[in-house]
């Protein structure tokens, strides 16, 4: 085997996966799916999901596993599997 038909070999079986996909569902069931690295801090998914969505990003709130995403987070912090999903909720203040 060829020096470079060995580097393809390890570089292929290196390491984890560098991106991972993730679902992102809105409390009206509406899913938007986004590719990213898993270094990647989570706060780019969260500005471009409220983009698209016309929210403000301070009137929702993202969770994982029933945990609250904080924007500094990353996928490897939150040991987040390719095809996860996050919920995104509307922030409630107050109320009886």
């Amino acid at each position: 085997m060829s020096d470079a038909a060995e580097k393809v070999e390890k570089k292929e079986g290196a390491g984890p996966v560098e991106h991972i996909n993730l679902k992102v569902v809105g409390s009206d069931t509406n899913e938007v799916f986004f590719k990213i690295k898993r270094s990647t801090q989570l706060r780019k998914l969260m500005d471009a999901y409220c983009e698209r969505q016309g929210k403000q990003p301070g009137s929702v709130r993202f969770l994982y596993d029933g945990t609250r995403v904080l924007p500094q987070d990353t996928p490897n912090e939150l040991d987040m599997d390719d095809g996860d999903s996050i919920d995104v909720m509307v922030e409630q203040i107050g109320g009886c």
